[in-house]
């Protein structure tokens, strides 16, 4: 892992996340003082899926400028069935365990029954979020909604019901 410096951004192969100085990273991830659940810290600290897919059928990328959460999926789809799912995110712990919850909640699903997953959902399995960051679990239904209208528009079919929800990311 390197690091820019304090207050800068800490690299690991696979994930880049705002890096605070160790004093007050290590105060954040203290349990008893987060407004996290287990399930959130446990994907932030362990996510899940992380990388790239070569070879995906789809890659949706979204983000906000304001917040500076950027996330991007990829997809590998055979026969209807999303057999394997990756991520990369730029942003806050939420939007790390957001993105990483996801992925576990498509992998081996139909896309129908993806298409069906709700960032409500999303903000559900992983015992809830502050509304604060909220957002963040809009934003990973964005980036699979996003990952599948473009494998849709790969296979030359109609991707019109993967388009983006209304943008409820704002701030």
């Amino acid at each position: 892992m390197r690091s820019s410096g304090l207050g800068g951004i800490t690299q690991n192969s696979q994930l880049i996340t705002p890096c605070l100085p160790v004093r007050q990273a290590n105060s954040r991830l203290n349990m008893a003082e987060q407004p996290y659940s287990e399930k959130v810290m446990d994907h932030f600290l362990h996510p899940r899926n992380v990388g790239e897919i070569p070879d995906a059928s789809g890659i949706g990328t979204v983000g906000n400028p304001v917040c500076g959460d950027v996330m991007k999926m990829y997809i590998k789809v055979e026969n209807d069935i999303i057999v394997d799912v990756k991520f990369k995110t730029f942003g806050c712990g939420a939007a790390i365990s957001t993105s990483s919850m996801i992925t576990e909640m498509v992998k081996g699903k139909t896309i129908a029954i993806a298409l069906a997953i709700s960032n409500k959902a999303v903000a559900e399995a992983l015992g809830g979020l502050p509304a604060i960051k909220l957002h963040c679990s809009v934003l990973a239904e964005q980036a699979l909604r996003s990952a599948l209208a473009d494998y849709y528009k790969k296979i030359g079919k109609d991707s019109s019901a993967f388009e983006a929800k209304e943008d409820a990311h704002g701030h």
